[in-house]
């Protein structure tokens, strides 16, 4: 719960309890980014973000001159009638992200899979910006 201060007296923010985004029930009606982990290893990039309650075919991803954008839009609509009482509800989330990928990217490549709410991305490293492996030198 959050206080306001007025006259050195505090008061709980009755606007932000009653109000909250999810008081309804249901899919809240704003926009959310998803978190978002980026890994390098070796041979590849990691790219994991977490959008849970959705379905594969609710995910729109492009790449366009190296940069990568995921995009979905999920809307929710439900009518509840129980006695003499109506209620109509409706929800929409949505997002957008754009990812600069480097020039070490074989964006050909790029594999995403989608499981238990979170989207994983496989970046893999083209050929020659892998590491070379070390060669020994004989001494004569």
């Amino acid at each position: 719960m959050s206080l306001i201060k007025r006259n050195d007296v505090l008061f709980p923010s009755l606007m932000n309890e009653i109000f909250k985004p999810d008081w309804f029930g249901g899919l809240e009606n704003h926009n959310t980014m998803p978190a978002v982990n980026i890994k390098e290893n070796e041979k590849d990039f990691e790219l994991e973000l977490s959008v849970p309650g959705r379905a594969k075919e609710d995910f729109n991803i492009e790449i366009d001159d190296n940069v990568l954008t995921i995009s979905s839009e999920l809307k929710n609509e439900k009518e509840v009638s129980e006695e003499n009482y109506t209620r109509r509800e409706f929800g929409y989330s949505s997002f957008k992200r754009a990812f600069t990928l480097p020039e070490s990217v074989a964006s050909d490549n790029i594999k995403a899979n989608y499981e238990n709410g979170i989207l994983k991305f496989n970046l893999p490293k083209k050929e020659e910006a892998l590491p070379k492996p070390k060669r020994m030198i004989e001494l004569s």
